[in-house]
């Protein structure tokens, strides 16, 4: 059987105000192509296919002709939602759909409703789709289970998992959203575990919690990495910001064997726009012939003028038309530079903290407020810890 895993399409996602949608289809209409000339029986999207929880009627459209074509070219697929989806609006007439081989998987409290059950020429695959795990919902739901984090809800569910594949044993392939890093199972509880330092506490599931598992298809992360051969991100098909490390976009194409996982091999999608950064002064930058080439480019300017250059943006943008970032970091705004500085030595946490301190009169954040902080930060961090 083969598998093409995709991850974080977020239609309707804008980069930095700039309308993404065009560029996002033409890199979808390339997954149809690669299911028909690889012979793909199944695509897995892990999570945020939106990137809205009330996505406008014209990214709905877009996603129904992507879903549409993949089908056409006679895969089946499996999507999940992730944390910037609505699960009700996602997975609206799930059932409908599942008899055109879309299987629609939303429903954080109903395991049952998360397997999909595949065949081929060696046997049953069962494909469990794990919608996004929200642990505050869960932990209200599940007030026995006993979950605080993401590793705790990630570990509720795949016992779940592996009591499905215990009375129907089968070859198995995992769609999860979450933040998952190779650290140890008893990491929350180790003072040199890998931790956020800004948020004050650790949110990050152990890829050993998918043991036993033939192949992870993991989404949340926009850029591809392997945490272990059957682990893998495949990332966003577009770059959503500056912060992206791959430049590469694509998917993960994988085969599964008599015996499990035979093989995983990259299949790029084409990069409508690539990013570039740009470092030196306004008026040198704009005059460079070493940096033709680059004008279709989105780019991020860092200007080193002793002076802020007046109206940058506008003058970049006319020959970088889609220039979407400035930052000057010139050496005449060394007060601003230098409290960046300081701020940079303390954590988001204490900022807010010293915040509510500034505006309540000294009164600082309560022990429940501060923990709320903490948990929202820490959900931030794990987006972007790994970008």
């Amino acid at each position: 059987m083969r598998v093409l895993h995709t991850s974080d399409w977020h239609v309707g996602r804008t980069f930095h105000g700039a309308d993404t949608l065009d560029g996002l289809e033409e890199a979808l209409a390339e997954l149809p192509r690669i299911v028909r000339e690889r012979a793909v029986d199944v695509v897995l999207v892990a999570g945020d296919v939106y990137d809205s929880a009330m996505p406008a009627g014209r990214h709905v459209e877009a996603l129904t002709r992507a879903l549409a074509a993949i089908r056409a070219a006679g895969a089946e697929i499996v999507l999940t939602s992730g944390n910037h989806d609505s699960p009700a609006r996602l997975g609206a007439n799930a059932p409908f759909a599942r008899a055109g081989g879309l299987h629609l998987s939303t429903d954080a409290l109903d395991p049952d409703s998360w397997r999909v059950r595949l065949a081929d020429e060696h046997g049953p695959v069962h494909v469990f789709a794990v919608p996004y795990l929200e642990p505050v919902a869960l932990r209200a739901a599940l007030p026995e289970a006993g979950i605080a984090t993401q590793a705790h809800a990630v570990r509720w569910a795949m016992d779940a998992v592996r009591g499905s594949l215990a009375e129907a044993p089968a070859r198995s392939v995992v769609v999860a959203h979450c933040f998952a890093a190779g650290v140890a199972d008893d990491a929350e509880r180790l003072d040199d575990a890998p931790r956020d330092i800004t948020a004050g506490g650790l949110d990050v599931v152990p890829t050993s919690a998918f043991d036993g598992i033939d192949y992870v298809a993991l989404g949340h992360l926009h850029s591809r990495q392997e945490l272990a051969p059957g682990v893998r991100y495949s990332g966003a098909p577009l770059h959503y910001s500056f912060r992206e490390r791959s430049p590469e976009r694509g998917a993960w194409l994988v085969e599964l064997g008599a015996e499990g996982l035979a093989s995983v091999e990259w299949v790029p999608l084409p990069v409508p726009r690539r990013l570039t950064t740009i470092e030196g002064e306004l008026a040198a930058l704009l005059a460079d012939p070493a940096l033709a080439g680059t004008e279709p480019d989105w780019v991020r300017a860092r200007l080193t003028d002793r002076v802020r250059p007046l109206d940058a943006m506008r003058r970049l943008q006319e020959r970088w038309p889609h220039a979407a970032e400035v930052v000057w970091v010139g050496a005449g705004d060394a007060p601003a530079l230098a409290l960046r500085e300081r701020l940079a030595r303390r954590s988001e946490a204490e900022v807010v903290g010293d915040f509510l301190a500034h505006v309540r009169a000294g009164a600082g954040a309560t022990p429940e407020e501060a923990a709320l902080v903490r948990e929202g930060l820490a959900r931030v961090a794990a987006e972007e810890a790994a970008l």
